[in-house]
């Protein structure tokens, strides 16, 4: 049984040349049609000439080549010219000689090189058409001809406008499009920088402290088991990254009060003294502000971890029926981290972040010393 759902997709899907059949067979037929016979395009006045065996061969090269209005304008037009001005000396006045009017806009939609040479040659070919309907006897004038003329050049002027209005939504796409892949870009740069700098940032932490504690087997056991559980979360998550990722992937899961204290709790075992205060309870549900907060949270303590490790670093966040606010202050007046570069990357992402809904993001020294990471983001 026959999808009619489907029938337009196969029309799209075959050939243009045998898309455009239809239309060139339609008008040969109706052309020959008794009730239209004598209504056609006629210029120049001269009296119809009725049908004979000549008139299927006017037809034929004045309809049929429409058939390449699209794969071939220059040529569709050529021939249909031919077939219209035959029509006209010969004065059989046909209905076929809208073919013309189509080729025309057909040239100028899809012609794609050597537009004005054959927009000057088509003038041209105009000149000795008037000239023979003139000295067959034409009555039209240098008006009329000029007025049909301007019919003529309208028409190639719909199809000028066709192609460039077509082009122009090819620019505007091809431009959405690429914002999108800049967008999608920045997006997964951003997430792989939140989920993996905060990481192994702590591993650097953690294994720069196991270096001076060779001497007391104990704390280094616990040293390397903290770097091994921060790179065993550090999977998890970059994991859960590359399942967001996935096209196909209906993971949704966004952080949550749990995994907010999890963070801290990673952080002190890194050895950054974190002091965690939530006020308003946890989220009703997790969504985007719920996720900037966290990551807001999380670039502070990779920060605090690299540029101020071992200060004391206070992280308040209050949630509020409209809103979400966090503060993360660190004193700053322990010794940096080795050689943990940054990219400054971080910070103007989160500002990126709390922006996009319609927050407020601030980060800056503080007059008294340290370090104040505040966000306030609308839920």
């Amino acid at each position: 049984m026959i999808d009619v759902r489907r029938i337009p997709d196969r029309w799209q899907a075959l050939p243009v040349a045998v898309r455009d059949l239809p239309l060139a067979l339609l008008m040969v037929v109706a052309a020959l049609l008794p009730p239209l016979r004598g209504h056609g395009t006629q210029v120049g006045e001269l009296p119809d000439r009725p049908f004979d065996g000549w008139v299927a061969v006017v037809l034929a090269l004045e309809c049929l080549p429409l058939i390449g209005r699209r794969r071939r304008p220059a040529a569709c037009l050529a021939l249909v010219s031919a077939g219209f001005a035959a029509d006209q000396v010969l004065r059989y006045h046909t209905a076929g000689g809208t073919a013309l009017a189509i080729a025309l806009i057909s040239a100028g939609a899809h012609l794609q090189r050597h537009r004005r040479l054959v927009a000057v040659a088509a003038s041209t070919a105009y000149i000795p058409l008037a000239f023979a309907l003139d000295r067959l006897g034409s009555t039209e004038g240098v008006s009329g001809f000029a007025t049909f003329y301007l019919f003529l050049a309208f028409a190639w002027g719909i199809g000028v406008w066709l192609r460039q209005t077509r082009a122009a939504e090819a620019e505007r796409r091809q431009h959405v499009a690429e914002a999108t892949r800049v967008a999608e870009r920045t997006r997964i740069a951003r997430e792989l920088h939140d989920v993996v700098t905060h990481h192994v940032t702590a591993m650097v932490v953690q294994a720069e402290a196991a270096r001076y504690l060779t001497a007391a087997p104990e704390r280094l056991d616990e040293s390397l088991t903290a770097v091994s559980e921060t790179g065993r979360l550090a999977l998890t998550d970059l994991r859960h990254l590359l399942d967001l990722l996935n096209p196909g992937s209906d993971a949704t899961r966004a952080p949550t009060a749990g995994d907010l204290s999890t963070l801290v709790e990673q952080t002190r075992r890194s050895g950054q003294p974190v002091e965690l205060t939530e006020e308003g309870g946890p989220a009703l549900k997790a969504g985007s502000a719920e996720m900037v907060a966290y990551r807001v949270v999380q670039e502070a303590l990779t920060n605090a971890l690299k540029y101020a490790h071992g200060s004391h670093t206070g992280v308040h966040v209050r949630r509020a029926p409209k809103e979400i606010t966090v503060e993360v202050c660190t004193d700053g007046s322990g010794p940096p981290v080795t050689e943990v570069g940054g990219s400054g990357r971080g910070l103007t992402g989160l500002r990126d972040r709390v922006e996009l809904l319609g927050g407020e993001f601030t980060a800056g020294r503080q007059p008294g010393g340290g370090f104040a990471v505040r966000a306030r983001i609308p839920s």
